[in-house]
């Protein structure tokens, strides 16, 4: 875990543990305004979590209860999962983007959703004996349906409301659907959540119902935000940096290397599904050596590549999307 840091007189950087994941912790920032105390990315709900926090509050000369809003900067655990227990210690107000979706509502019946989940990997081909460890299971929905909704709801090009910040949002769709940064140019830090990482690339994947094409919406999110280089990136996990354009960059040369990989695997070992592409592709630790949620992930992922591909043209002939009624969804 990296240290409570004070970036300025305003602002702290406070690591959150993420338990049992490869990224550790989830980097959270406290802004402090006028009256207000406004904290970016809250992390993983967790006794250990809220006492990591708590201490990063005493270091800057808060209490828990001095907390008057959250904004999370998309609708994942390990960014959200705190705030529904800090606004009920607080009273403070939770913010999102105005575009970011529920993956489970609070009425959705799990036996549906967990059929079109098992429906949709084997549709893209994950094999009988490997769909209960990719799946969704009960506990996940659970936890999914527990996750705060928001109080308020954030704009394209609005400002955060709070006395005395300055926190312009970025609408920037990819990692999810309604993924935001958050632009502070009085103290030059952009709050770039999972959108833009320092050293390793975001996971892009196509999880239905959601958007149509996420890679190509990242690539568009991408250039919004690549406007400038000399702030400073404060991102949800690893470090920070600077050179956002340079990052922007090899991030794109990244995904298009991905997506020529997916061609060059169509073309020699003519997959007949996603599972197929996705054995093929080259992965950091092997493809042998992913399991579970890791497992999902690679093979959504590729999804992803392939629905872009169809997009600008190529004809992969392999199925990764089918029309169900709304009902069941």
């Amino acid at each position: 875990m990296p240290p409570v840091e004070q970036l300025g007189t305003e602002v702290w950087s406070i690591p959150v543990p993420f338990p049992d994941n490869p990224m550790r912790y989830t980097l959270s920032y406290l802004l402090l305004g006028d009256s207000d105390a406004v904290l970016i990315d809250p992390g993983w709900d967790s006794d250990a979590g809220l006492e990591h926090l708590a201490a990063g509050l005493r270091q800057a000369g808060l209490g828990l209860t001095d907390l008057t809003g959250i904004v999370a900067t998309h609708f994942h655990s390990d960014h959200l999962g705190m705030a529904a227990r800090l606004r009920t210690a607080t009273g403070a107000w939770v913010a999102l983007g105005d575009r970011e979706v529920r993956r489970l509502t609070a009425g959705e019946d799990h036996d549906v959703v967990l059929n079109n989940d098992r429906e949709e990997l084997t549709l893209w081909g994950v094999p009988a004996d490997r769909l209960a460890e990719a799946a969704l299971d009960r506990p996940h929905l659970t936890h999914l349906q527990n996750l705060a909704d928001p109080d308020l709801r954030l704009t394209d090009g609005s400002l955060v409301p709070a006395q005395g910040l300055n926190l312009q949002v970025v609408t920037t769709p990819g990692h999810s659907p309604g993924h935001i940064c958050l632009v502070d140019e009085p103290h030059g830090l952009i709050f770039s959540g999972d959108h833009v990482l320092p050293r390793i690339s975001p996971h892009i994947a196509l999880e239905l119902p959601g958007p149509a094409n996420p890679l190509a919406d990242y690539y568009k999110s991408l250039d919004l935000i690549a406007f400038e280089d000399q702030m400073e990136v404060c991102p949800a996990h690893e470090y920070r940096f600077r050179g956002m354009q340079r990052r922007v960059a090899q991030l794109v040369d990244h995904n298009r290397e991905r997506s020529a990989e997916v061609l060059r695997v169509m073309e020699t070992h003519r997959p007949q599904s996603v599972w197929d592409i996705a054995r093929h592709l080259t992965w950091s630790r092997g493809w042998e050596s992913l399991q579970a949620f890791s497992l999902r992930l690679a093979v959504s992922e590729t999804a992803s590549h392939v629905v872009y591909l169809r997009s600008q043209g190529h004809d992969i002939n392999v199925p990764v999307t089918e029309t169900r009624p709304a009902a069941s969804r």
